[in-house]
């Protein structure tokens, strides 16, 4: 489990593996091709003895899906709402989403022993129960994935906006995306066995898409601060570059750019496809909010989305808020040329959602 792709099938490896241009890392690629070797028979099993035990795709419950840019606020929704009483994905059946009740079961207890303390980008804790993103699972699913742009940065661009805006990409590639992220979420809801919460960015760029495949799906969607979602951006790309890139990072590579331009498009698509969508669908909040009332913002959600159980929960989700009181954001600072770039580039969002443009330079939270 030394990388993210070790949990991937053969088929898959071998697409992004090709899309991506290689590895420079040749331990590291060595070290996820023979972990996919080994365990191909374990997954073979694993699909054949559960086929008849998985709910049908037209019987789930619908996902509640959790959507917002990266950085703006997803993950702490995520881990505060999964505490009440969704299913949610858990770190092992992302890492091994073709294994989840045959290896991950029988080597839990050395596995769980591999995770990381805290997460790269941001120091928040990782333990077997974490909720983690169905992304991670897909990938390793999936030669259409974000995160392959992470691993192979040779091919950041084009690969990122593969995995999150589909460029590129025909009609029966992204109906085997759909298939795939299908057998995942039937997966997910047998080893649950509760109504599915979904946290993936990645979705935000594709509303539309997620309400065809799960008809009765409810979205919250989450924003920031613009400029606070941009210096966070940058750390985040760093911090994982560092650790998953296969590859030798260009020199060239301009990731403020990239940060920019897959803002305005996530947006963009977001706002055309939900144009119409209201309560009980969809339900908009700031992080602000959340971070400032996260209970009053924890019952406006269930509120508008007609969801069950909030007074049940209440107890929980203040014990987990207890529980997360002294954690210390990350403090990353900007400068004047950032400033600029964001008040020209991410202007229109700025406005629509009421922040103050951001300054020349100074801290973010």
């Amino acid at each position: 489990m030394a990388h993210p792709l070790t949990g991937a099938d053969v088929g898959t490896l071998a697409r992004v593996f090709r899309d991506g241009g290689g590895a420079d890392a040749r331990l590291a690629a060595l070290g996820i091709w023979a972990g996919a070797l080994a365990r191909t028979p374990f997954s073979a099993l694993e699909r054949a003895l559960i086929a008849r035990r998985l709910p049908p795709a037209e019987e789930m419950p619908p996902p509640v899906f959790i959507l917002g840019h990266w950085r703006s606020g997803t993950t702490h929704l995520y881990n505060l709402m999964s505490r009440g009483g969704f299913g949610y994905v858990p770190p092992l059946a992302a890492g091994l989403p073709w294994d989840m009740f045959g290896l991950a079961r029988a080597l839990r207890p050395l596995l769980e022993r591999l995770l990381p303390e805290t997460r790269y980008v941001d120091r928040l804790p990782v333990t077997p129960t974490s909720p983690q993103e169905d992304e991670i699972a897909l990938a390793n699913m999936s030669p259409l994935s974000f995160y392959h742009g992470l691993y192979f940065p040779r091919a950041f661009d084009r690969l990122i906006d593969r995995g999150v805006f589909l460029d590129g990409c025909g009609p029966e590639e992204v109906a085997a995306w759909q298939a795939r992220c299908i057998y995942f979420m039937r997966k997910l809801l047998l080893l649950q066995g509760r109504r599915l919460l979904i946290k993936n960015p990645v979705y935000t760029a594709r509303p539309a898409m997620l309400r065809a495949m799960f008809p009765g799906a409810k979205f919250i969607h989450i924003h920031r601060n613009p400029y606070e979602v941009f210096l966070s951006m940058r750390h985040f790309y760093d911090q994982l570059l560092r650790v998953m890139a296969l590859q030798e990072i260009p020199s060239d590579l301009d990731l403020d750019a990239t940060i920019l331009r897959v803002y305005t498009r996530m947006m963009e698509r977001f706002e055309a496809e939900t144009a119409d969508w209201d309560d009980p669908d969809l339900v908009e909040l700031s992080y602000e909010f959340l971070d400032r009332e996260p209970i009053a913002a924890l019952e406006r959600i269930h509120g508008a989305l007609g969801l069950e159980g909030f007074e049940a929960a209440l107890p929980a989700y203040r014990a987990h808020l207890d529980a997360v009181r002294g954690f210390r954001k990350n403090t990353l600072r900007g400068d004047r040329e950032a400033g600029s770039m964001v008040a020209r580039r991410l202007g229109p969002w700025i406005a629509k959602w009421g922040y103050r443009s951001p300054a020349p330079a100074g801290a973010a939270p």
